[in-house]
């Protein structure tokens, strides 16, 4: 068995896009008494990741200023408008020498925890995998855990891409983590809003 991994493991939150089909800017919308980039970066945060850098684009200053008081740290993407490949290098770009591997994660997929999170990265440690990917029943989705060895691929990458495709060309380097299938939720239109709000002040 090897020996457990040790370094710090860093979070970039993706967070640079328009909110098209909301509407509105969906990171600033409220769950649970807080707005749903501030929940996002919060949970990266008591996940143990270090550092969590926020690569904002669309509405940059204001998301900036939800930030405040938080542990992290904003990185403008000025090719945002390009898709989630561009923000996906900038973060990486961004991510500091010392951190030994990165997890990649949607500032909109307001149902992953900082307990997921950190099982993520509790299996990077514990094994010699170079990935970790999350699954949530037959679907594989974000957050997604690189090693540094892989950085370089993820700059690469082209298109509105979060980095899947690095996880199969590896396939047989890569963890898997399996999540239950509720929790795959993203917020993209003001259906699915109202939907995680009302389930989750049922639950209160």
């Amino acid at each position: 068995m090897p020996p457990e991994r040790t370094g710090s493991i860093a979070a970039v939150v993706l967070a640079a896009g328009s909110s098209a089909r909301m509407g509105r800017n969906k990171l600033l919308l409220s769950l649970g008494g807080e707005s749903v980039l501030r929940r996002a970066v919060r949970r990266a945060s008591e996940a143990g990741l270090d550092p969590v850098l926020v690569v904002l684009g669309h509405d940059a200053g204001r998301a900036t200023a939800e930030l405040a008081g938080l542990a992290c740290r904003p990185v403008v993407n000025p090719e945002w408008s390009l898709g989630k490949s561009a923000s996906v290098r900038a973060g990486i770009a961004a991510v500091p020498p010392e951190a030994i591997a990165a997890i990649v994660m949607l500032a909109d997929m307001p149902l992953v925890t900082a307990e997921m999170l950190a099982e993520l990265a509790r299996t990077y440690r514990r094994g010699a995998a170079r990935a970790v990917a999350s699954r949530y029943g037959d679907v594989h989705a974000p957050p997604i855990l690189y090693d540094r060895t892989l950085f370089d691929e993820l700059v690469a990458t082209k298109g509105d891409h979060c980095g899947k495709h690095v996880v199969k060309h590896h396939g047989a380097e890569a963890a898997v983590v399996t999540w239950p299938p509720a929790a795959l939720a993203d917020l993209d239109v003001p259906a699915d809003y109202e939907r995680i709000r009302a389930a989750e002040l049922e639950g209160r």
